[in-house]
């Protein structure tokens, strides 16, 4: 009875040689690479065609019998923090390990690999600050874009604190575009939670003339806890930054009501702003919350303003 090469392999789509010569012969190996039933993928480690295309697969195969760990976008991918690209995956190895890499994968080297070891799963990876710098500095085939949107979504999950971020980037003086991305880091240490936000605080918020403000004000109404965009304190006013996506649906738009007629029960006034007014017309939207603000100041001072 012919053997079955996906049962003999197992689950997991690949098997190192030693493995696979227990359970069958030389020979039998032989003739599967020759009919393609089996991809060697690098010496010693083989692999079934369709898990031979799979980035994880190849991963975990670079990985085997050696003390690196999975890096670059392949980290980023592996924290799901990116869909991975095309093309090879990324390990780094100690600076005193080759880095002669093989088909499908870029070996890198450094020191202090073993104090950079986290866990995904079966397989060894960077830490989320680590891969998120490590990849900034060699983006390709990423856009800076992506990376700036994996650094916000770690932050916002609590994969990476802001203070591991900026320890990480410390450490890395000539990383390419440093600058650009300590300034992400700022804003995220400042309480933006996306790049809505970050639009919103530069182009509006920030601008000259506007009133100091705090992000991530949180507000307790009737045992639920809130965090507010930013907030005017002084004057119990609420910014709201609304994302398309997330603020779209109609089920959003009811929690948003209800949100907002909560927090009026306590006093604060909140202003809405979608994606479209905030982006498309900043000029009306700093308006818009001068004039708030200058109400709200008047209300609660009304012997200061004339």
């Amino acid at each position: 009875m012919a053997l079955d090469v996906r049962l003999v392999v197992g689950d997991a789509g690949w098997i190192t040689a030693t493995e696979l010569e227990y359970r069958v012969g030389a020979r039998t190996i032989g003739a599967w690479v020759a009919s393609g039933k089996l991809v060697r993928l690098k010496p010693g480690v083989f692999a079934v065609p369709s898990a031979a295309a799979s980035w994880r697969t190849r991963a975990a195969a670079a990985l085997e019998r050696t003390d690196g760990v999975a890096s670059h976008v392949t980290a980023l991918a592996l924290w799901e923090l990116i869909e991975h690209p095309g093309g090879p995956v990324h390990v780094t190895v100690d600076l005193t390990r080759s880095a002669r890499g093989s088909g499908g994968v870029i070996v890198h080297r450094s020191a202090g690999v073993a104090a950079e070891r986290r866990r995904v799963g079966s397989l060894s990876v960077t830490s989320v600050e680590r891969s998120l710098v490590d990849t900034w500095g060699r983006p390709t085939p990423l856009a800076r874009a992506d990376i700036r949107a994996a650094a916000i979504g770690a932050a916002r999950r609590r994969q990476a604190s802001v203070r591991e971020l900026r320890f990480e980037l410390d450490r890395r003086p000539r990383l390419a575009g440093r600058a650009e991305l300590a300034r992400l880091v700022g804003l995220l240490a400042d309480g933006c939670q996306s790049e809505l936000e970050i639009w919103g605080c530069l182009q509006v918020l920030r601008a000259a003339g506007m009133p100091p403000f705090v992000q991530q004000r949180r507000i307790s109404v009737s045992g639920e806890v809130f965090a507010l965009d930013a907030a005017y304190d002084e004057v119990k006013l609420a910014v709201e930054m609304d994302g398309a996506a997330w603020h779209g649906s109609r089920a959003q738009r009811e929690r948003d009501i209800r949100r907002d007629a909560l927090l009026a029960t306590v006093g604060w006034q909140t202003l809405r702003f979608s994606f479209g007014r905030l982006t498309g017309s900043p000029d009306a939207c700093r308006r818009d919350v001068l004039a708030a603000y200058r109400a709200r100041r008047a209300l609660f001072t009304p012997d200061a303003v004339r």
